[in-house]
């Protein structure tokens, strides 16, 4: 049997500056804040209401995991690469101004509508290198 009541809990993002990341994210979506607790490393956790988490991780240099989706040297550095890349997706209802706000802060985009005409999207990189999509309307079901 498959699980249920299931809900996404968190997304969590590894970080050689989580401060510098949260920041973006404060400043870009309107994350806040919130309590975490304390670990053998630092992390910081965010919310955006009503319900939405992100965990902020400090990077251990002694893994070997990947430090991001892409490096410098990848050719997915290119935000119109994302549709079909690894990314996570917010919908907003003030979506001309959000992208406004991203060009008026120097982030490279790339914007788009779906085929359908009716749902607009921007790509774009946080600055750890993770897929951002913004798009107006209602989420996907």
């Amino acid at each position: 049997m498959a699980a249920q009541g299931t809900c996404l809990n968190h997304v969590s993002r590894e970080s050689s500056d989580i401060k510098r990341l949260a920041q973006f994210y404060i400043e870009i979506f309107g994350f806040e804040k919130v309590e975490a607790p304390r670990f053998e490393f630092d992390v910081i956790w965010l919310k955006l209401a009503p319900s939405f988490y992100l965990h902020l991780i400090e990077r251990d240099p002694s893994t070997k995991l990947p430090e991001g989706p892409w490096s410098a040297t990848s050719a997915v550095a290119d935000p119109k690469n994302l549709p079909r890349g690894h990314h996570v997706c917010f919908s907003v209802s003030n979506f001309d101004s959000f992208v406004r706000n991203l060009k008026e802060k120097g982030i490279e985009i790339h914007e788009r509508t779906q085929p359908d005409g009716k749902t607009k999207q921007v790509f774009f990189f946080d600055p750890d290198g993770n897929g951002l999509e913004v798009s107006s309307g209602t989420p996907a079901s």
